[in-house]
């Protein structure tokens, strides 16, 4: 919600800034949208599931973030350890996983 607070009051909702920003979430969609079948694929999940990731961490990101400027996006870093967490616990065991390391960020970051 920060963020868009923060694009409200600096005017980013103003009819002039709505061109630039479509442009950007454009660009942002075709670079994010096959990064994300890619790594839906490699961690052994239907390439809609990447999609469906992709999209939905996107407006999580864009509604609770924390500046305007955070772009989110899938690492490649990462594809080896939820590779291995699919192959053992599942995909149910992959959005536990997930569940557990958002709580574990969000409560780290509010101890800050």
């Amino acid at each position: 919600m920060i963020a868009i607070i923060e694009a409200y009051k600096s005017g980013l909702f103003r009819l002039e800034n709505w061109k630039t920003n479509s442009i950007a979430g454009i660009i942002v969609g075709i670079v994010s949208l096959p990064l994300a079948i890619a790594f839906a694929v490699a961690s052994g999940v239907k390439p809609e599931q990447g999609i469906y990731t992709a999209i939905i961490a996107g407006l999580i990101v864009g509604l609770f973030g924390g500046t305007r400027t955070q772009i989110s996006g899938p690492t490649g870093a990462f594809v080896v350890i939820l590779a291995a967490i699919t192959a053992k616990y599942g995909v149910g065991g992959l959005q536990v996983a997930t569940i557990m390391a958002g709580g574990i960020l969000n409560s780290l970051l509010l101890n800050r």
